[in-house]
Parts: C-alpha cells; structure tokens; sequence
C-alpha cells in the first residue's frame, strides 16, 4: 500500500477537514476488512467515501463490481490513476454526497445484494445507517468504520446511557459484529480518537412488514425524542397525536410500566409498544 501522506504530497493534495478525510495507511487492517465482508466475484461493492483506494483496490481485486463513491473530484482523479496502475477495470468511480445516493436502484441491476464498506465521516455515520436501514432491502452485509463512541452506541442495549433510537433500529433489523478497532495512529492525517470496525449483516425484511416497520420505527422516534422524560410524557408529547390517555392506554396494553424510560425497552417490547400504539394513532407522513 502506497504511503498517504507520498500520495498527496505527489498530487499536490492536502486531507480536506471538512470532508472528515482520514486515509487508512495500514494494509492489515485493509485485509481484514475485505475479509470480513465476504466478498466473491458475484458481489456488487458499494464503497462509501473511496478516498485513496486502500479499501477500493483490494475490493475490486476479488469483487464483480465496485462502485466507488466520493464527494472530492480530486481524489476520484487520483484513484483513477491508481486503479489504472493495478490493471483493475471494474470499479465505477462517482462523484456524489452518499446521503443523494439511490442505492436501492444499484441494488436492482446487481445479481444479489450489495456489500457495502467505509470509513465514514463522523458528522455523517448515523444519516448513513438510517439509510442503508431503510435500503435494507437491497444490502446484505456492511463493513463499516466508525468512531469509538459511535460504535459503543450503536452495539449498546437496554439500560445503558448511550442505547438509543439507532441502536434500537439496528438490533431491530441486523446482527452486529465488532471486526477490528481501527486505532488512531493507522491513519493519516491522525485523527483525535480511535476507531471500530464492525459488521453489520442486514437480516430479510417482507414487503408485507413495510407497514409495521414504518410504525415501528415512528414509535422508537417518539420514545427517544425526550429521552429524560417517562415514557407516558415523551409519547405524549411527541409527533405522534396522542393524549396522555392515550399514551397511558397503550403502554398498559403492551405490558410496559408507563413511568419507564426509553433507554430500558428491548425491541421485543418496543415491537409491543408499536403494535398497541397502532390501534390508536396513524404514523406521522
């Protein structure tokens, strides 16, 4: 693997902070991500935020097809290069904010679901997990790099301080694997706080469930959106148009102490909490 810092310095580049660029600089860590998503010469790669091609280049060397997403032209330029350089011709480079995406439509011209892989930028983690939740459908397995406290969130269960609507998302529709913790000194420019690589295998959802699920989740929404108050009064005065009553009613019929937190419920009784809420109240549009 090519140095980051010589790569820049050859084209003249500096890390653009407000991208959140930190460049992967350790070929072993490399490996053992692409490793631990399994890819075969069947798959389709989505890889978020391509950078400098320490993850696209070993992908592309055992996938069918890579397609390599990243907001900076010039290192789209410079991965041209590089791939050029490999011989690898199956990688599709592409200039998007990830968040613009469609990456239900890549999954309907690949052969099976997609894997996906990345460093993601810490401003942006919990919008790209929101979204590959709900593009679910078409995403097998992802090989994600995130922050040490974002990876303690999402991995989190009932009772602890950081479990909150994501992690209830994710363990609602996934099974999570920690890989690697990715430390901060294999990266360049450093950033200030290690981070880990984890695993998440996206379990088949029915279209039948699309219903239930968008209730589900406007429920786990409403619960954590005043996480500090009961669950009675966060329900109530949520989105969600219910009365204290109401609030009250369901909690009771789903088996759920009304004077509890979000921060306590497993995703079996946020499952029951959606249900009786349902008989009540639409979802928001």
């Amino acid at each position: 693997m090519t140095s980051a810092r010589v790569l820049l310095k050859a084209w003249g580049l500096d890390a653009k902070k407000q991208l959140g660029q930190h460049f992967l600089c350790d070929a072993g860590l490399a490996e053992k991500i692409i490793s631990a998503a399994g890819i075969t010469d069947q798959d389709t790669v989505l890889e978020i935020g391509a950078g400098l091609g320490a993850l696209t280049l070993p992908a592309a060397r055992r996938a069918r097809r890579v397609v390599a997403v990243d907001l900076d032209p010039e290192l789209l330029r410079l991965l041209k290069t590089e791939l050029l350089a490999a011989g690898l011709d199956n990688v599709e480079r592409v200039r998007q904010n990830i968040l613009r995406f469609d990456i239900a439509a890549l999954g309907r011209e690949a052969p099976r679901r997609l894997v996906v892989l990345g460093n993601l930028p810490y401003n942006i983690s919990s919008q790209v997990l929101v979204q590959l939740i709900r593009a679910r459908a078409a995403v097998e397995r992802a090989v994600l790099m995130f922050q040490k406290e974002l990876a303690r969130r999402i991995c989190a269960g009932p009772g602890s301080k950081v479990y909150g609507r994501l992690s209830v998302m994710l363990a609602y529709c996934a099974d999570i694997r920690s890989v690697a913790t990715a430390e901060a000194r294999l990266f360049f420019p450093r950033p200030k706080v290690d981070s880990e690589v984890l695993e998440i295998s996206f379990r088949r959802r029915s279209e039948a469930d699309t219903e239930a699920e968008a209730f589900f989740f406007a429920t786990v929404k409403a619960a954590f959106g005043r996480r500090r108050k009961t669950l009675k009064n966060a329900l109530a005065g949520s989105a969600l148009p219910l009365t204290p009553a109401q609030a009250d009613q369901a909690l009771t019929a789903a088996g759920i102490d009304p004077r509890r937190r979000a921060e306590t419920l497993t995703v079996t009784e946020f499952e029951a909490l959606a249900r009786a809420l349902s008989t009540i109240t639409p979802p928001p549009a």
